[in-house]
């Protein structure tokens, strides 16, 4: 099991994003979290088998359809989250 924290830039806040993600971590059994941040972008930890992360990555890119998305940085972690759920944060 690894974990990644992904930074996506471009029109991801206010086109239904966070949900896609969650969406998306739930059907690949992805445990972490999304959330907005002030500056405009979307950021994600999400911790699961390195294969799944990679095919769980490639949908971020895709995003919902009124996304843009122009870049995601990805940063490999070490998984510390005690739970096998996906959640939307609000802060």
């Amino acid at each position: 099991m690894i974990a990644r924290r992904y930074y996506i830039t471009g029109i991801v806040q206010g086109v239904g994003f966070r949900y896609f993600v969650k969406r998306k971590a739930d059907l690949y059994g992805i445990a972490g979290w999304v959330r907005n941040l002030p500056d405009g972008r979307v950021e994600v930890f999400a911790q699961g088998d390195p294969e799944v992360l990679n095919e769980f990555e490639k949908e971020l890119w895709k995003g919902p359809s009124l996304a843009r998305v122009d870049n995601i940085e990805s940063h490999e972690e070490s998984p510390s989250l005690n739970t096998h759920t996906f959640e939307i944060r609000f802060w």
